[in-house]
């Protein structure tokens, strides 16, 4: 069901200290939290004993005391600790570690072998240093359905003309043709639309009037983490291969999937940039507005999640639907790959 060699966001960094944080990804409870340096640490959330969750614990400097009987494990698992029979610790008992590191302001989690866990193989974000580019705080929603109706949403660029009436719509996305790309480790659906007026959230953020042209770039990456790229650039200077002219904007959305469950998914997004560097107002004005637009999302999303799954009839699908099948066939055939390895 789920690709594990890879990296997931597991939270926010700013969110993760102290205290001992229980955690739900991919069907397995985890409890999170950080050491006096600061360095975090992922462990399977269940005392071997009789299962007490060690989140009901306490943190004994770096190691977890579970709360029932004192059990104490360090940051790898290994039981370090059995106040009831003292010189004589149980050697079965152990917790799962999990390989976690901060990175791009989120916490990352392997759920695979930990001997694969390479942070070098985190989803990079181009330009994150960069002064010039402008950040929203980004945010986190949980939505009641399967990971992959999520990444099939944001495989579709025309659901806009729909779902988001008064923020990502505009001309030419209930019907311009769309183009499909393929790559190494995801899928692109895109397309230009020439000389037609910007959606209204994305107006008032040009620094040029009238029409524009305008890519709506969908992209998902394994093992579910989308980047959608929206450029407004002044009529005749967009299309394929162009290069940015001097009032040209982007935004690339950077959206992470993290399935807690085969029905329940946290969705984590932040928004990149190239101009009003440091607006703040912009900036909360743009996660305001992405709130409101996934808000809309989750309410369709759901309903989808529930139709399909207590599906009385068949389903059908639609040529729009040719980049969301062809990501769910390149997940599969990787998830497929590494059972075999394993």
């Amino acid at each position: 069901m789920y690709l594990r060699n890879c990296w997931y966001v597991a939270g926010w960094s700013k969110e993760i200290g102290r205290d001992l944080r229980p955690e739900r990804f991919l069907g397995e409870d985890i409890v999170l939290y950080r050491k006096e340096d600061g360095s975090p640490v992922a462990l399977e959330d269940a005392c071997p004993h009789r299962k007490l969750p060690l989140s009901r614990g306490n943190l004994k400097g770096d190691n977890v005391e579970c709360g029932y009987h004192g059990l104490t494990f360090d940051c790898a698992g290994t039981c370090v600790a059995a106040p009831t029979q003292a010189n004589a610790i149980p050697r079965r008992a152990v917790v799962k570690s999990y390989p976690v590191t901060d990175r791009y302001r989120l916490l990352w989690i392997w759920m695979g072998d930990p001997d694969l866990a390479d942070p070098d193989l985190i989803f990079p974000i181009e330009n994150f240093d960069n002064p010039a580019w402008g950040m929203t705080d980004g945010g986190t929603m949980d939505i009641d359905c399967n990971y992959l109706w999520i990444c099939d949403n944001l495989l579709d660029p025309s659901h806009v003309a729909w779902v988001h009436v008064s923020s990502f719509a505009g001309a030419g996305t209930d019907g311009a043709p769309l183009d499909l790309e393929r790559h190494d480790t995801g899928v692109v659906v895109s397309r230009w639309i020439s000389d037609q007026p910007p959606s209204p959230y994305y107006e008032r953020l040009l620094r040029f009037g009238g029409n524009c042209d305008r890519l709506q770039h969908y992209e998902m990456c394994l093992p579910g983490i989308g980047l959608n790229k929206s450029i407004y650039t002044p009529v005749g200077t967009g299309g394929y291969g162009s290069e940015p002219v001097q009032d040209t904007f982007i935004n690339i959305s950077y959206n992470f999937m993290t399935p807690l469950d085969a029905d329940r998914t946290r969705y984590f997004w932040f928004q990149h940039r190239n101009d009003h560097a440091d607006d703040r107002e912009v900036s909360e004005y743009m996660n305001k507005g992405a709130r409101v637009a996934f808000e809309e999302d989750r309410a369709i999303l759901e309903e989808v999640h529930r139709g399909m799954k207590h599906a009385r009839t068949p389903h059908i699908d639609l040529g729009l639907d040719a980049g969301a099948k062809s990501f769910r066939a390149m997940l599969s055939r990787a998830i497929s790959a590494e059972t075999r390895a394993n």
